[in-house]
């Protein structure tokens, strides 16, 4: 008896979620792996200009399900379902998109051209790691070798970059805040700060553990008066913080500056306070405050760890 075989139909790639934090992709990624099969897409090169940095993940699950962003949002689609032939062929795949792509109907908004390189996933042990120590709060590395081709923890280095024959790349735990005040600005701030992902510590007017101040960390000091935030700035001075702001005018932050260094601290010292705080001002309601400092150290994480 004739039997007619069903054609095979490759699922429609369908975004899971609309997230860019490195540590939820690998998470997904991990799931994706235990449910049945996963892929990896890495942005490897930027030709002209490109709306995300080297190094930008997207994880794409077998049933089609993605997330992440290796551009605007314009060729994800396109990545997913790279993707997914990669895990249906066994094999890792390198795809362009853009300025020196084959795919002539993908064009992208900057005029420019991106690489992403697909790493179908064997494993999960070296996402597990990243996972393990930016729990821990400590940067991690991944390589990507396409010709072996495997993925390993490694030592991180200071951004994502080529390496001989390998990809590697950093990842660095979220953005931690250490808000001090019992103000209405430190209230505001802290909002915003939850809103947009960061770890938020608020202490009021407590000082300040030196220990929860990691080099991931900005200090924020929104207090009225030196002396409730004297305690706290002291800690932050001695820590590897990469921002401590203090609100107060210019001629608060002279008397701040003259009380420190009659405790011994230098003048290198003093010049990581941002006094007064913010990117922009004078400010006179508290959500415009908010929005300032929040910028301000979202600058500051930018120079630090570019």
């Amino acid at each position: 008896m004739d039997q007619t075989l069903a054609p095979i139909t490759a699922p429609i790639p369908i975004r899971a979620s609309s997230t860019d934090d490195p540590a939820e992709l690998l998470r997904f990624a991990i799931d994706a792996h235990g449910r049945g099969a996963a892929a990896l897409a890495t942005l490897v090169e930027i030709r002209g200009g490109a709306a995300r940095a080297l190094g930008a993940h997207m994880a794409v699950a077998a049933d089609g399900r993605f997330c992440g962003y290796v551009s605007g949002g314009c060729v994800e689609a396109a990545v997913a379902s790279e993707a997914l032939l990669a895990m249906a062929a066994g094999r890792d795949r390198t795809v362009k998109f853009g300025d020196g792509s084959p795919f002539f109907d993908i064009v992208l908004p900057c005029g420019g051209g991106i690489t992403v390189a697909i790493h179908v996933l064997k494993d999960v042990g070296a996402l597990q790691h990243v996972l393990d120590r930016l729990r821990r709060r400590q940067a991690a590395g991944l390589a990507y070798s396409p010709e072996r081709p495997t993925l390993e923890a490694v030592d991180p280095l200071p951004r994502a970059c080529w390496l001989e024959r390998d990809f590697l790349s950093v990842y660095r735990p979220l953005t931690r805040i250490v808000l001090c005040g019992r103000t209405i600005e430190a209230q505001a701030v802290a909002r915003l700060a939850e809103a947009s992902g960061y770890d938020v510590i608020v202490r009021g007017r407590a000082r300040v553990a030196a220990d929860i101040i990691d080099p991931f960390t900005a200090v924020v000091l929104l207090h009225h008066d030196l002396d409730a935030e004297a305690a706290t700035l002291e800690t932050a001075l001695h820590s590897p913080a990469f921002y401590i702001g203090a609100l107060g005018s210019t001629r608060t932050h002279h008397r701040r500056v003259e009380r420190l260094t009659a405790m011994g601290f230098r003048r290198d010292d003093t010049r990581r306070i941002k006094a007064p705080i913010g990117m922009f001002g004078p400010t006179r309601d508290a959500t415009s405050l908010a929005l300032s400092v929040l910028a301000d150290v979202a600058a500051a994480r930018l120079v630090a760890y570019a």
